[in-house]
């Protein structure tokens, strides 16, 4: 039998045979590094992302190494910054989303009926309108800005949570432990929280893992639009359509642009390698196929 190269004491040693694939290595460096970049973005930035004291348009080069855009400010320095401002909006946005969207769904399924009836009948209005159309309307309903872009998503991306969360609760209330602590007097609130929930996270959680690209994306997009963030915020959505006005001068949209490219992939390969390892079968599968 061959011997695992990593299979070795220490940290890596340790690790699931899952986390040590490739693209999980490459997702988790990946998202390390963004997130050092957001926590350390105004000791890492080498220019006020706001001042306009550059030559206007210069491509990248020494100095400028992302180059400028129409307004004299360093786009390096301008990505820096908005990691600090996509990614924590994004972070909390899919914490909402699981927290409300998961919530509904555990009533929905747990106690059935008018309840249940009641949430997935909201969820499938929400189904019913494309996502980007929805998000817009009720977007450009509250105002243009970044906190009610982040209420936009969340209004179009809790229903699937809700949704998972059902299934998944649905195929557990009826299971011998749970029916036992009902038996003994657990109330329904009581048994939902210990005996049905810790059994529906794993999935649910691998969910928004992947879900987390996918509301950058929107976030994004909305600010693209001219619905979330407002100039002069350094935000990578509105950075990227305000490259479109001088398409010309590629750096100014491709570095924002590149920047959530990678922030997406990046947690795109840890939903897969989560999921990857919190299946069973599929992570026996990894550890014979390393060995």
């Amino acid at each position: 039998m061959k011997r695992d190269p990593l299979a070795r004491k220490g940290l890596t040693g340790r690790l699931p045979h899952a986390w040590r694939q490739p693209l999980a290595v490459i997702g988790g460096v990946i998202a390390i590094a963004w997130l050092v970049v957001a926590l350390a973005a105004p000791v890492l930035a080498p220019h006020d992302p706001l001042a306009q004291d550059l030559p206007r348009l210069a491509a990248p080069g020494p100095g400028h190494w992302f180059g400028t855009d129409q307004l004299g400010r360093d786009i390096l320095s301008r990505v820096m910054h908005g990691a600090r401002v996509s990614i924590p909006l994004t972070l909390m946005l899919v914490a909402l989303s699981v927290l409300v969207g998961g919530l509904l769904g555990a009533c929905a399924g747990y106690f059935g009926r008018w309840v249940d009836e009641t949430i997935m009948r909201v969820a499938d209005l929400v189904f019913a309108f494309p996502t980007v159309i929805l998000a817009m309307v009720v977007a450009a309903a509250l105002g243009a800005s970044l906190t009610n872009a982040v209420l936009a998503v969340l209004v179009v991306a809790w229903p699937a949570y809700a949704r998972v969360t059902r299934g998944l609760v649905l195929g557990v209330r009826e299971r011998e432990f749970v029916l036992s602590g009902r038996l003994l007097g657990f109330s329904a609130w009581r048994s939902l929280r210990v005996d049905v929930l810790p059994n529906v996270t794993g999935p649910v959680l691998v969910l928004a893992t992947l879900d987390i690209g996918t509301a950058l994306l929107l976030l994004s997009g909305l600010s693209f639009l001219g619905l979330g963030a407002k100039p002069p915020s350094p935000e990578w959505g509105a950075m990227v359509a305000s490259g479109v006005e001088v398409f010309d001068s590629w750096w100014v949209a491709t570095f924002p642009g590149l920047a959530i490219l990678t922030v997406v992939l990046a947690f795109n390969f840890l939903g897969d390698t989560l999921r990857d390892a919190l299946d069973p079968r599929t992570a026996r599968a990894i550890k014979e196929r390393a060995l």
